[in-house]
């Protein structure tokens, strides 16, 4: 019976780990595609995602998107990340659907924000999102939208969340069927609820600056984490 029971307890504590894999190999691109829009008239266009020193980079230009070819639903990413020389702009886009579905570049999705300072902002793309303090946090309700010059960007919850420029920081996003939370370095940063999608594609942005990743773990999870 001892025995059976720590069995059981191998298998209880192996399995969330087994379960979570990374969503780059360190080597390669493979599982993910670019949509870059400048690429369509020159096809030699510089690619603004590679990979160095075992790192997935993101130049910053020409803008567009890396997105996962999978499509993925109640789940935890963890996102290692940095601006290695200057404070800059960057996101991570779930639920991402409708390629350039805004302003001819943006995919329908909704973006978690890591430009500098910012980390933890939501972005509405054609998607939507709730939160408490609605009005505190994103204006006006009359001026909301999900497109244009709309009201689409939803105020994190704290400052002083990221490390200086320069150093790791990490981000951990949980979707869970209309609920998206959001931590920076331990610090619980958004939550929202009444999400217009549930499930899409993993996206990260060329927007203008240099961003390097060095972690994007992935697992399935089926509760939301309480703190």
């Amino acid at each position: 019976m001892k025995l059976y029971t720590i069995l059981l307890l191998f298998i209880t504590f192996s399995l969330p780990a087994l379960a979570q894999k990374s969503l780059f190999n360190g080597k390669d691109l493979k599982g993910w595609h670019v949509d870059v829009p400048a690429m369509d008239k020159k096809p030699d266009t510089i690619n603004p995602f590679i990979v160095r020193n075992g790192m997935l980079v993101s130049l910053g230009t020409p803008g567009g998107h890396l997105i996962t070819d999978k499509i993925y639903k109640n789940y935890q990413l963890t996102v290692q990340y940095r601006f290695a020389g200057k404070p800059g702009n960057c996101g991570v886009l779930v639920h991402a659907s409708t390629p350039r579905a805004l302003y001819g570049m943006f995919p329908k999705s909704l973006e978690v924000q890591m430009q500098h300072l910012d980390a933890g902002d939501f972005w509405c793309i054609e998607e939507d999102i709730t939160v408490p303090d609605m009005l505190a946090r994103r204006g006006p309700k009359e001026n909301w939208g999900v497109n244009g010059n709309k009201l689409r960007r939803i105020k994190n919850l704290t400052d002083n969340s990221e490390k200086p420029v320069g150093e790791w920081n990490t981000m951990v996003i949980q979707c869970l069927n209309n609920e998206v939370k959001v931590w920076v370095n331990g610090t619980l940063v958004n939550y929202g609820t009444n999400c217009t999608a549930s499930s899409g594609q993993i996206a990260l942005q060329a927007e203008g600056s240099e961003v390097e990743f060095k972690q994007l773990d992935i697992k399935p999870i089926r509760a939301l984490s309480k703190s």
